[in-house]
């Protein structure tokens, strides 16, 4: 099926709000993409799509209760907990949020972000492993390097991956939330950063591209490259240089922030972006079957953010949806420096000291009460009855998960 032109548009506030639909999901969506087109995907991609069809259906088993007001039964599906759906990661953000308190400093706290340039898009989405490492070693040592360098000091790093655009188009990049200052290399107590920037973004820039291209050669050295297309060997000498040549014609792009308010405020603010997904169903606008296509908001930060939609056929929706879905086990949040995993609560407890802050970490901010846990996933609460909106329910039944499985192609692409 050929794909339709892309439609972008400024969208007023009042036709957004018009055409947004709440029963609208991502989930139907993908349904309605695999009814025109079942095309061939890698069995780990099924698996997580069929995560996302049966999430919050009968399909995962759920609990039957029983009204004692009205009488009525109602039944409350499972969820399906997979780390792209973005109805399981809004209780995801908010658990994990609770989780990270204890690693709050009272100190400034700055975002910088670390963008790859889309010259080497074909070649991260064919060594998405490798890559995606990469990609954080060459950022986190490129702060901590800078922190010893012109801080003397240990800094702390949080990193969140995101691969996509306001489009849904391969966009490689790297949040990271760090420390405005670190703990002195030579034991001295705590080294304050500048107020009002981190370090210099060029310089940032120069020495990410230098460590990400290094590691590069040696990756490529090592013949653990892949490249995409077919014709050239893939190993071929001057492929791979020439590939170099085009992404680093220009300057890489690295972005700092000012520094936040206050600690909480780097929680809340990281919260939304460890756990967000490539697309939520707040930015679905409407679904067309019969034409086979689909709209969807974003912002166009070339033209000021200003908010527009876009629509695409549910083949090409498909395809860029996927472009996201990250390979098994890799871990898309990481911690460096003074928030490395290893001995994190014994160096924090030195910096509270030093910074003569309270010994009991900072107080848990509220919870959210329409972003529930995800351990609602397996026994979800019924707080009220939908149809009366009585509270005082009782439990019926609880039903298993069905293990059906829509079958994938005969032939599926194993790249």
């Amino acid at each position: 099926m050929s794909l339709c032109p892309e439609r972008a548009k400024a969208a007023p506030a009042e036709e957004r709000a018009a055409d947004s639909s709440p029963r609208l999901t991502v989930a139907e969506v993908l349904a309605a993409a695999l009814a025109r087109d079942r095309p061939a995907l890698p069995a780990s991609h099924w698996k997580i799509i069929n995560a996302l069809l049966r999430c919050r259906t009968p399909a995962l088993g759920g609990h039957l209760y029983a009204c004692t007001d009205c009488g009525r039964e109602h039944f409350v599906p499972h969820s399906c907990r997979n780390r792209h759906c973005p109805h399981c990661q809004r209780g995801a953000a908010v658990d994990w949020l609770h989780q990270q308190t204890e690693s709050l400093l009272p100190v400034p706290y700055f975002h910088v972000v670390f963008t790859l340039p889309h010259a080497l898009n074909g070649l991260i989405a064919q060594n998405q492993r490798a890559l995606y490492n990469l990609l954080f070693s060459a950022a986190s040592a490129t702060l901590l390097e800078f922190g010893r360098n012109q801080l003397h000091a240990q800094v702390g790093i949080t990193a969140v991956l995101h691969t996509w655009s306001q489009t849904l188009r391969d966009h490689y990049h790297l949040h990271c939330v760090v420390t405005g200052g670190g703990l002195r290399l030579d034991g001295g107590g705590w080294r304050h950063a500048n107020r009002h920037y981190l370090f210099p973004v060029k310089a940032l820039s120069k020495v990410f591209r230098g460590k990400f291209c290094a590691g590069l050669r040696q990756l490529h050295a090592q013949g653990q490259l892949a490249f995409p297309g077919a014709g050239e060997a893939p190993q071929a000498p001057a492929r791979f240089a020439r590939l170099l040549g085009e992404a680093t014609a220009r300057p890489w792009v690295v972005y700092s922030k000012r520094p936040f308010a206050g600690p909480s405020t780097v929680l809340a603010y990281l919260s939304r972006y460890t756990h967000r997904v490539a697309l939520g169903a707040g930015r679905l606008r409407a679904l067309d079957r019969d034409r086979g296509t689909v709209c969807f908001a974003y912002k166009d930060y070339a033209d000021h953010s200003r908010p527009k939609t876009m629509m695409v056929t549910l083949t090409e929706f498909l395809r860029r949806f996927c472009l996201h879905f990250l390979p098994a086990r890799l871990v898309k949040i990481r911690h460096y420096g003074l928030l490395g995993n290893r001995g994190r609560r014994h160096r924090l407890t030195a910096v509270r000291a030093l910074l003569d802050a309270a010994s009991s970490p900072p107080p848990h901010p509220s919870r959210n009460p329409e972003q529930p846990s995800p351990s609602a996933a397996t026994a979800p609460a019924a707080p009220c009855c939908p149809h009366c909106g009585g509270t005082r329910l009782s439990l019926i039944e609880h039903r298993v998960p069905h293990h059906r499985r829509p079958a994938p192609p005969a032939v599926c692409d194993s790249s």
